[in-house]
This record gives C-alpha cells, sequence and structure tokens, in this order.
C-alpha cells in the first residue's frame, strides 16, 4: 500500500496529551502499512495548518485530533473547504454527536434507550440539585469524562462553580444510571464487539481511562446474550442515524438490577475514538481479528471510498 498522508494530531483542547498518544500509534501502524506519513502538530495558527497541508498535498488527512475544534465539525469543515479527503466522520455527524444532548434526541429516536438528561447553566447548579440525585454533571461538548462528576445522595456539596467543575462551556445534567459501563466499536457497517469497562477504583473518569492499571477492559463482556446483542444494535443504529463514517464508538451503562429488558442506556457516540495502546476500538478491532495496522489502513481506504461515491 502506498498512499501520502497527513496526519492531524495535538491541537488545543482539553484532550490534547490525549490526542498526541492517538497520533503517535496511528503514524507508526500507518508506516507499518507502507503509507508515507507527515505529523502535524495542530496549533491556533490555522494559516499555518493551511500551509502545511498545502505543501504536503495528502491524498488523505488522517484526522487523530480529539475535542473541541478537532472533533465537533471545525476541523472538519476547513478540511472541506480545501478539498481535501479525510478519516471519520464528517461536518454534521461530527457536531450533532459531539453535542450529547442532541446526538441523543436523534439515538432516542431510532428505539435506543436513554437517560433522562437537560442542559443546564452554571447558576442552574449553583441554586440547587437539577435532578433527583444521584444524577451526573458533564460537559455538554467535550469527550474522554473531562469534567464529569457525579452527585450522590448523602454528598455534602455538588460543584458550584466553574473551578469546582474543572471545564469551561455549557453543562449536562443526567440521570445517573447505576451498574456496569459498556462500550461497542462500529467499524463501517459493522458492531465489532461489547467491552464492559472496570474501574478498580471510582467511576470511569479520564484517570481510569488514561492510566494503564487503572480499569479492566473485559472482552467480550460477560452479560446476557440478549444485552450483549442490544448493545452491538443500539451502537449500529446510533451510527448510522448520526450519520457516522468510517470508526465511531459508542457508550453505554447497563443497569444488571433492572427487570426485563429495560437495563441498557445508551450515553454518547465518540466520532473521534482514542487510538493509543489504552484504547477501545483497537482492542475491539483485535479481538475480531483486525491488527492495529490494519485498522488504521482501513479508515484511510474507507475515506478515499467515501470520497469516491460523492
Amino acid at each position: 500500500m502506498t498512499g501520502n498522508i497527513a496526519l492531524l494530531m495535538g491541537g488545543f483542547s482539553p484532550e490534547r496529551d490525549v490526542s498526541l498518544a492517538t497520533g503517535t500509534a496511528c503514524a507508526k501502524a500507518l508506516r507499518e502499512a507502507r503509507y508515507n506519513v507527515t505529523e502535524i502538530d495542530v496549533s491556533k495558527d490555522i494559516a499555518s495548518l493551511i500551509n502545511q497541508l498545502n505543501e504536503i498535498k495528502p491524498d488523505v488527512v488522517f484526522n487523530a485530533l480529539h475535542g473541541e475544534w478537532g472533533e465537533d465539525g471545525c476541523v472538519q469543515g476547513l478540511l472541506e473547504l480545501l478539498g481535501l479527503t479525510y478519516t471519520h466522520s464528517q461536518v454534521l455527524s461530527s457536531a450533532l454527536a459531539m453535542h450529547k444532548e442532541r446526538a441523543k434526541a436523534l439515538v432516542e429516536q431510532v428505539g435506543v434507550r436513554v437517560p433522562e438528561s437537560k442542559s443546564i447553566t452554571a447558576q442552574d447548579l449553583a441554586a440547587g440539585d437539577p435532578l433527583p440525585r444521584p444524577y451526573v454533571i458533564k460537559p455538554l461538548s467535550q469527550g474522554s469524562s473531562v469534567g464529569v462528576h457525579i452527585v450522590f445522595e448523602g454528598d455534602n456539596h455538588t460543584a458550584s462553580s466553574r473551578e469546582d467543575l474543572g471545564f469551561e462551556g455549557d453543562i449536562m445534567v443526567e440521570r445517573y444510571i447505576p451498574g456496569r459501563e459498556l462500550t461497542v466499536a462500529v467499524m463501517g457497517d459493522k458492531a465489532l464487539a461489547v467491552t464492559e469497562l472496570s474501574p478498580k477504583q471510582g467511576f470511569y473518569d479520564y484517570e481510569a481511562k488514561y492510566t494503564d492499571g487503572k480499569t479492566d477492559h473485559i472482552i467480550p463482556a460477560p452479560i446476557p446474550e440478549s444485552i450483549y446483542q442490544e448493545a452491538l444494535d443500539a451502537a449500529l443504529k446510533s451510527h448510522q442515524v448520526l450519520g457516522c463514517q468510517g470508526v465511531s464508538r459508542s457508550d453505554f451503562r447497563y443497569d444488571d438490577t433492572a427487570r426485563g429488558d429495560g437495563g441498557l442506556y445508551y450515553l454518547e457516540t465518540n466520532t473521534q475514538p482514542g487510538m493509543t495502546d489504552l484504547s477501545l476500538v483497537p482492542e475491539q478491532a483485535k479481538h475480531v481479528g483486525i491488527s492495529f495496522s490494519e485498522l488504521c489502513a482501513w479508515m484511510v481506504e474507507d475515506a478515499l471510498r467515501v470520497k469516491e461515491q460523492v
């Protein structure tokens, strides 16, 4: 395989460090697949980025950015203006998936269960509990569990200021679903597997995601077959209704105390899932017989295929 790849990494969101790790791993994998790869550490100097892309003249831009600007449709819009082919989802689906409330509204329309939630301001939060406890506070448009707080019954206080929250931007509060954390990767038109994420302490926050040894990844998830299949189906439905392309990953909570089939809840879809040594998409791909370099190469070839169909 040959091809000229510009790989965007780094960026300036709170997820910069994760993006650098993703970019480094993907560049290595693409070179193993015999692509020519030029890494670009993206800064706020957009004119410089445009100049670099014009010099490289890539066949495909591999987008390894995470978080704001790299994942929310902004850089995708720039690449569209430049007429460049790029990996992962396009402008509209990137923006929709990044906005958790709008994503959930769409996903609910195709029959996938979601927990009650609403958007609020910091002032609303300071005024008192916006939902009955327990509930989750999270950024409306961030990933990697940045700034997530869980408020349980009996807690003495909750986050009441921006300093307490640890993130900027809009706030979403969501009913807390007890039970187990599940995630499903989708590759094109196929859901790969269901992984249970079992943190050794606390919940699956930023530290648990990106610190080696903090969380057990159990694949396939040891859950009833009916719930396993429901999670696969829900992830594929979410990928499709949001208009995602390439690879995505959807996260769920499974309340294993619920009676009947009412225990699985969709949380969000990540259109730029992490691709580090600890990441879940490469792990699930490996589980179904796809190596990391094969996965990255498929993402490049899929981007070219989508471009040809336009």
